[in-house]
């Protein structure tokens, strides 16, 4: 099992860049896939970025592709996701996630999550 605490959200405006983090509790890290998921108000939880038990596959969501990065360090058990030129339409509470399995981006098929961070991108 791991246990999962993301930091660095906050309010930012329009075209700022932001990073996250996420650490995790637990052994064998590099045996989770892991990613980062936003939910904006009123909607459901969207997927964002995943990235592979290794690092080397990465996947994104078309809105965010080209400005936002994800990345991990597996001896640090961590991921982070850097957000460049960001939007209002960013603003969401993001979720760091983890599932003892290849990666996917289907938000309900992860298994571990972390309690969240609030970007709120101002215009």
């Amino acid at each position: 099992q791991v246990q999962l605490v993301e930091s660095g959200g906050g309010l930012v405006q329009a075209g700022d860049s932001l990073r996250l983090s996420c650490t995790a509790s637990g052994r064998s890290f590099s045996s989770y896939a892991m990613g980062w998921f936003r939910q904006q108000s009123g909607k459901e939880r969207e997927f964002v970025a995943v990235i592979s038990r290794s690092g080397g596959d990465k996947y994104y969501a078309d809105s965010v592709k080209g400005r936002f990065t994800i990345s991990r360090d597996n001896a640090k058990n961590t991921i982070t996701l850097q957000m460049n030129s960001l939007k209002p339409e960013d603003t969401a509470v993001y979720y760091c996630a983890g599932r003892a399995s290849a990666v996917v981006a289907t938000p309900t098929r992860y298994d571990y999550w972390g309690r969240g961070t609030q970007v709120t991108v101002s215009s």
